[in-house]
């Protein structure tokens, strides 16, 4: 079976006899992919009213379990953002009541960022939308395709974090 993507390819191999359309294939294929993905998760989470900032940062206070809270410091980090940046951020979140900012229990010079019930919530719908979303394209390949292609995938992506 061909995709669109093999016309690029036959394209190329004309154009660029020199190249290596595996390579090109795959890092294509990829890209088409992660934007397949992006399209449809900015798609279901404006269904509920979210950017994808909005859920990323909402995320980030979630996974790090119950009580779902952190200080500024540590969001900015997580989401490699500047402090001003995340300020702004959760300024939004709070006027949505999606986050509460607090004093730290244990040292009331620190302020955390905490999930109120509704960001909880909002979430929860979001990331159930997005599970969905992936769940319906990774099931195009059977249990032992996946497998194969986690280990595959796996061995890219440590191979970015060589120097």
């Amino acid at each position: 079976m061909k995709d669109f993507i093999d016309d690029h390819i036959d394209l190329w191999a004309r154009e660029l006899p020199e190249m290596d359309l595996r390579v090109e294939a795959v890092a294509t294929r990829l890209h088409v992919l992660t934007k397949y993905l992006d399209r449809r998760r900015d798609a279901v989470l404006a269904g509920h009213g979210l950017q994808w900032w909005e859920f990323k940062t909402l995320h980030m206070l979630r996974r790090g379990g119950s009580p779902y809270r952190a200080t500024p410091g540590e969001l900015a980090s997580q989401l490699n953002l500047s402090p001003a940046t995340l300020t702004n951020r959760l300024d939004a979140l709070v006027r949505q009541g999606y986050v509460v900012r607090e004093n730290d229990r244990d040292d009331r010079r620190k302020v955390v960022a905490m999930l109120t019930e509704a960001g909880l919530e909002i979430w929860q719908q979001g990331i159930g939308d997005i599970s969905r979303v992936e769940q319906e394209l990774v099931g195009e390949l059977s249990r032992t395709e996946q497998d194969q292609l986690i280990v595959l995938l796996r061995r890219l992506v440590l191979a970015t974090d060589r120097p």
